[in-house]
């Protein structure tokens, strides 16, 4: 992991368009600030799709097809804090679904947390949690013969530029079985008034969560980034759909480190690009499952309509 990591950042960094990739933003600091951002009052994601989880579970259960005397796997990729899943998980239990929950994350951390909640909340529900990447481990888990629904929460998939989630839905879909599902939680294309506040809180959580992948660079690869010379900068451009996180540089200067052995310069203004949210709607995300064999059998949207749910089938 490190050794991956120390190739990543150098490879980012050494780039003429400097770039850090979004995922090193979670360790143990960066999954607590997380969870902060989730709650704060202009980042409406997280409840837009717990209202859906909330309010229209029995929507959910009924258009994935689930059987209470079929035994499926019910697989989420970058499970967090689990606090979605928990609405599903507590209504498959009261209901007597038969059902391995099978929660993946690159988040030792997160995986502990979320392990020790469902013990204690939901003892009933089996829990077999999987470290490490999402497509080693679905290949693992392919041989099962069980139903399968792959839970991919949150608009993860927006995290990616399109010709990218259209791969990794395309190997996601290689992954699965006929007839297995996927519930796809995207983010919908809105006015940049709502948006852009969610990427920069009044508080200044999101710019400490982004600032703490400089502080990790600083600690697990012996980097001597000054935080306070730099700053957080989201954009959103609401024609194309996509909001971009930067970390921007505050003066000229130079930045060392020691596990790469190289030293980085940075330009006043010059930009590292850390994230990408993208925005959706069913025109796009028809064109990105086109190569896949995933097919769009339901949209579930939440109150405002501000969030979706889609529902996919492997054929």
């Amino acid at each position: 992991m490190i050794e991956n990591f120390k190739t990543e950042i150098d490879l980012g960094l050494s780039s003429t368009t400097k770039k850090l990739p979004s995922k090193y933003f979670y360790n143990k600091k960066g999954d607590a600030l997380f969870v902060e951002i989730m709650n704060l009052p202009e980042y409406y994601l997280t409840r837009s799709e717990f209202d859906i989880f909330k309010n229209k579970t029995q929507d959910l259960i009924q258009h994935l097809g689930l059987e209470k005397n079929t035994f499926f796997e019910l697989i989420e990729l970058g499970a967090g804090d689990g606090t979605k899943t928990k609405q599903l998980l507590k209504s498959l239990s009261k209901e007597n679904y038969s059902f391995n929950y099978l929660p993946i994350d690159i988040s030792h951390n997160a995986l502990s947390l979320l392990k020790k909640d469902l013990q204690n909340s939901l003892p009933k529900v089996l829990v077999h949690t999987q470290q490490g990447d999402y497509f080693e481990v679905l290949a693992s888990l392919k041989q099962s013969n069980h139903p399968k629904v792959v839970l991919f929460l949150g608009s993860n998939i927006g995290n990616m530029e399109d010709a990218v989630a259209a791969k990794f839905l395309k190997n996601l879909a290689a992954n699965l079985q006929t007839n297995d599902t996927l519930l796809l939680g995207v983010d919908l294309i809105k006015a940049k008034e709502i948006i852009l506040p969610a990427y920069n809180d009044s508080k200044g959580v999101t710019a400490q969560f982004n600032l703490n992948l400089l502080q990790r660079i600083n600690d697990e690869l012996g980097g001597n980034f000054n935080l306070d010379d730099f700053d957080h900068a989201p954009e959103y451009n609401e024609r194309e759909g996509i909001a971009k996180s930067y970390i921007v540089s505050n003066r000229s200067q130079t930045v060392h480190i020691t596990a790469t052995g190289n030293t980085y310069h940075f330009n006043k203004g010059e930009k590292i690009h850390t994230e990408i949210s993208r925005k959706y709607n069913d025109a796009l995300l028809q064109e990105i499952i086109k190569d896949s064999d995933l097919h769009i059998q339901t949209k579930i949207v939440d109150s405002k309509q501000y969030f979706a749910d889609y529902i996919l089938k492997k054929q």
